[in-house]
């Protein structure tokens, strides 16, 4: 009898206590509709529910990515309900777990994914398989930059584009946020990686993340200089984070069998498929949504044996107050040179 009694107590006491966290308040950052960066709101909410099989996180940063804007616009392929919050990459600490959770306890370092947005906020629910074990190695914000460079690098480097030691990449931007991790990745693969950058101090940052070769993308002639450098061969791989500006330009420079992979594009281009002709080239669009459980649980491996090892490293460029949102929004897509990730610090 006791023992049942105990159980029930048990019971009873956790779920007072998820329900105590539902009339709980948070700051986040909503949309009530889709639009201008002026449509940004910071309020207050309740802190979100969490099911069995989910973890609620304590955010201590949340990532701020490009995709962010698309599904704000309300120009992006999948657009959430509205009232949204935003923001698809948090880091911070386990608050408290569903009863179906193994893996994870409350006090554990995180960072998580978050397919579903939601990390412009105090609080956030994510499901376990999308939680990650965050190292003393990196800071929050620096965990909080993780899941969408690094992940959709991985993907459009090694399972998209099978990239192979002594094989040579060009990073098309590769100060942002994703052109960091694929200098990085690319450079713990063996390849040779030359990147380019719209600034000098975005250069300086290449230079210092892996890149061998750094050229300014604003200069005339500098694809043509890239290419002297690596031995006037072309490319075997390009990563492209602004494909209607670029991806003609890439077309030019590639090496036999080569492999475009389209990470970013925020218009219409012009290309001439004679230059894919002759090089028997491939254009690859990349998604990280399009990930199998599979292919992104192979990623997180990979990404965590970085941390460890030390090749994972994301360059936190500057960090924003939640109350900053509409001027984040604005630098990551308007303000010229990137220099590294752009997080919230909470």
């Amino acid at each position: 009898m006791c023992q049942h009694f105990c159980l029930f107590t048990l019971r009873y006491v956790k779920t007072f206590s998820t329900l105590s966290k539902l009339h709980k308040a948070m700051r986040a950052v909503r949309i009530h509709k889709f639009g201008g960066p002026d449509n940004l709101k910071l309020e207050d909410i309740p802190v979100p529910s969490f099911r069995d099989s989910e973890v609620l996180v304590r955010v201590n940063a949340a990532g701020i990515n490009p995709v962010d804007t698309y599904i704000r616009e309300g120009a992006y392929a999948t657009l959430p309900k509205l009232p949204a919050i935003l923001g698809r990459e948090v880091a911070g600490i386990v608050e408290d777990v569903g009863d179906g959770v193994s893996n994870l306890k409350k006090g554990d370092r995180v960072f998580a994914l978050l397919p579903e947005n939601g990390g412009y906020a105090e609080f956030v629910a994510c499901k376990e398989e999308n939680v990650y074990p965050l190292s003393e190695k990196l800071s929050f914000s620096q965990g909080s930059g993780l899941c969408i460079p690094y992940f959709t690098a991985y993907r459009a480097l090694v399972t998209k584009c099978r990239i192979k030691p002594g094989e040579i990449l060009l990073v098309h931007g590769a100060s942002g946020a994703v052109g960091i991790a694929a200098v990085q990745i690319a450079k713990a693969y063996g390849l040779t990686v030359a990147g380019t950058a719209g600034t000098i101090e975005g250069m300086d940052v290449v230079k210092k993340v892996g890149a061998d070769h750094v050229f300014n993308h604003r200069e005339k002639g500098y694809l043509n200089n890239a290419v002297a450098a690596i031995g006037g061969h072309g490319f075997n791989v390009v990563l492209e984070n602004l494909a209607n500006v670029n991806l003609g330009a890439d077309l030019t420079v590639l090496n036999q069998q080569a492999r475009v992979a389209v990470v970013g594009c925020r218009g219409i281009v012009e290309v001439n498929p004679r230059s894919l002709m002759l090089t028997e080239g491939s254009i690859i669009g990349v998604m990280l949504a399009g990930a199998t459980a599979e292919e992104t649980q192979e990623t997180a491996e990979v990404i965590l044996r970085g941390i460890e090892s030390g090749w994972v490293n994301p360059v936190i460029s500057r960090e924003y107050k939640l109350d900053e949102a509409t001027e984040a929004h604005h630098d990551i897509i308007r303000t010229t040179g990137a220099r590294g990730k752009l997080v919230f610090k909470l």
